[in-house]
């Protein structure tokens, strides 16, 4: 039977004790995405967004939000973050749509993975794209969000094989 870490002997929610695991370098990489019409690419890609320059708020935004995940996420461990870097590209859609594609990367060394800090950033950078560009359009669709690899820590490394 599978065994939970996650519970106590009474059954409920616990933070998992960390500190007997050793200090590795662990890496987490994230992707999300954002499909915005004709108007809302041309914008961003001009920088002629009313609100501001969408991807520099973004990137901000998704990188403070990694630094407070555990904040956010119950049983998440604050964790020393040694490094978060946040790439975007596009990718033209179907009817004159465009994704716009986001990879959250983020660092650390210490005794647990940075998994949900990497994804909580993929994703903060998506709302953020939807927040600043709503007024334009608020039918823009965000996409999956999914862990694309990460290293590091007794699991193992992991790597997405298929592309979503």
């Amino acid at each position: 039977m599978l065994k939970f870490t996650h519970f106590n002997e009474e059954g409920r929610a616990k933070m998992v004790d960390v500190g007997d695991k050793p200090e590795t370098i662990r890496i987490a990489k994230a992707q999300s995405s954002i499909i915005v019409n004709q108007e809302i690419y041309n914008g961003i890609t001009n920088n002629q967004i009313k609100k501001g320059d969408v991807l520099a708020v973004a990137q901000v935004a998704g990188i403070m939000a990694c630094k407070k995940t555990w904040e956010i996420i119950p049983m998440c461990h604050p964790i020393p973050l040694t490094g978060v870097d946040i790439a975007f590209h596009w990718e033209e859609e179907a009817e004159e749509n465009y994704r716009l594609v986001m990879i959250a990367t983020v660092k650390t060394k210490g005794n647990t993975g940075v998994e949900m800090e990497a994804l909580t950033a993929a994703s903060v950078c998506a709302l953020t794209v939807y927040d600043m560009c709503k007024a334009l359009d608020k039918g823009m669709i965000i996409g999956e969000t999914y862990l694309l690899e990460k290293s590091g820590g007794k699991s193992g490394d992991y790597k997405r094989k298929e592309k979503i």
